[in-house]
């Protein structure tokens, strides 16, 4: 499938512009905003001290502390993204390096990554993270650390696989034979072949970083206030669910809409460069 058909999808196009204009906002933030994140307005809260509906001053209301929803939300997309790009980055860079290493070399260094790679699969990525959370400071980049620690495994396992594949193909048995290197072979031979499975798990893996990061932070192990992010604005404002119920609504439509678009995104990148798909479709 080519890319120019991919462009006609009409949900492939919904979420490249969702994602577009995202990203955007949160890098010119303060462009797009009329309050500070951390800003306790006066007018935010009403005379008994409830937060404000959404109005023409207030475009998606306020929340319990009278500070301005719309631009706590899109301050939040700076550490959501943040987190989400950083942290799943890191894990992708630590599985292809894992799995490349043992699927290549393979013998008794091969298995023992790849034993300690099934060790780290045997726990819960969710618990692992909370444990791991709560055992160092919560902030910012000790959830992208964490959250790197807990998701490398799964593209180390597919990495390694392919690997394993390939280093049975022809070609590589013609450069040992010519005297290659085995980092020549690696770098040259084997990674250009896996670049389509690297941008495919790299583009999905955002999607599941930014939910675990906002599970974190719901869960009070995350990033922690006055910084904002998606998943402790939820945290911040569950008790007033009932009475004010977008300051549950707005934060949770966009952690499940930019997750959605990363998976779509990610979908279509793998239709477009798997070589199996293209002969099908």
């Amino acid at each position: 499938m080519s890319f120019r058909r991919l462009l006609q999808r009409p949900l492939l196009l919904i979420s490249l512009l969702f994602i577009t204009v995202i990203v955007a906002m949160a890098i010119f933030a303060p462009w797009f905003v009329h309050f500070a994140p951390d800003e306790q307005i006066f007018e935010g809260l009403s005379l008994e001290g409830a937060p404000m509906p959404p109005d023409s001053v207030f475009w998606l209301g306020t929340d319990l502390l009278g500070r301005d929803l719309f631009s706590r939300l899109i301050y939040g997309a700076r550490t959501s993204l943040l987190v989400g790009v950083v942290a799943n980055g890191i894990a992708v860079v630590i599985g292809v390096l894992v799995g490349l290493t043992a699927g290549f070399i393979q013998g008794k260094i091969g298995g023992l990554l790849m034993r300690f790679t099934d060790l780290m699969m045997a726990f819960p990525a969710l618990l692992l993270a909370i444990a791991l959370a709560a055992i160092f400071h919560p902030g910012v980049w000790v959830v992208i650390l964490v959250i790197a620690m807990v998701n490398w495994v799964q593209i180390a396992r597919v990495i390694y696989a392919e690997t394993v594949s390939l280093s049975a193909r022809d070609f590589v048995a013609v450069e040992r034979t010519l005297g290659a290197s085995n980092i020549r072979i690696l770098w040259v031979h084997l990674m250009p072949h896996l670049v389509p499975t690297v941008l495919v798990w790299s583009t999905l893996g955002i999607s599941t970083t930014v939910l675990l990061e906002a599970t974190l932070s719901f869960l009070g192990v995350g990033v922690q206030p006055p910084v904002p992010s998606w998943g402790n604005i939820i945290f911040e404002s569950q008790t007033w669910f009932t009475t004010a119920p977008w300051l549950v609504f707005f934060p949770g439509a966009a952690i499940v809409m930019l997750s959605l678009s990363f998976n779509i995104l990610g979908d279509a990148l793998r239709d477009a460069l798997d070589p199996t798909l293209k002969r099908s479709l």
